[in-house]
């Protein structure tokens, strides 16, 4: 149950802040938050990551509801005892039921966290990306952490292998 208490979070803070983006700023409005690195801009997605596949909301439509219903078995069958793997799963679906929801209510999807890293103007993202982002890099520290264990059960801790 937490972990779907973790994913109506990122889902109820992800509509939120789409919902005075759109209402409170123009499209294209540009709020400067720290100079050369941060900005609020308002902006709008009709594709996936970087704006790949403008358009096909059919596709996303039908991956993100696979995705949704392959996050939830994860859930319930390989979650229980293993808050990593649950938080990084809730994160996971907070962010894909985030983004469905705009492209099924908008026909696309509103981003606004504006960033540049090292000068670099990266891709205007909001934070459903972001829970789903951080969800996949908490999933790969988990796989990390049992292919580690499994290793030390495995061949112990000095690297002997065990028969």
């Amino acid at each position: 149950m937490f972990y779907y208490i973790i994913a109506l979070f990122v889902i109820l803070l992800d509509q939120l802040t789409k919902w005075l983006i759109v209402k409170k700023m123009v499209y294209g409005e540009s709020i400067e938050i720290i100079k050369n690195f941060l900005y609020i801009t308002s902006h709008r997605n009709r594709g996936a990551a970087w704006g790949i596949l403008q358009g096909q909301m059919w596709l996303f439509y039908t991956i993100t509801v696979i995705v949704i219903v392959g996050i939830v078995y994860y859930i319930q069958k390989a979650a229980k005892g293993k808050l990593l793997l649950g938080v990084s799963l809730g994160l996971m679906l907070g962010g894909a039921i985030g983004n469905f929801i705009d492209r099924v209510f908008r026909k696309e999807v509103v981003d606004f966290i504006h960033t540049y890293i090292f000068s670099y103007n990266f891709p205007i993202f909001n934070i459903a990306d972001s829970a789903l982002v951080i969800g996949v890099i908490l999933l790969m520290l988990q796989m990390l952490r049992e292919e580690r264990e499994i290793k030390e059960k495995s061949y112990g801790e000095n690297g002997t292998h065990h028969s």
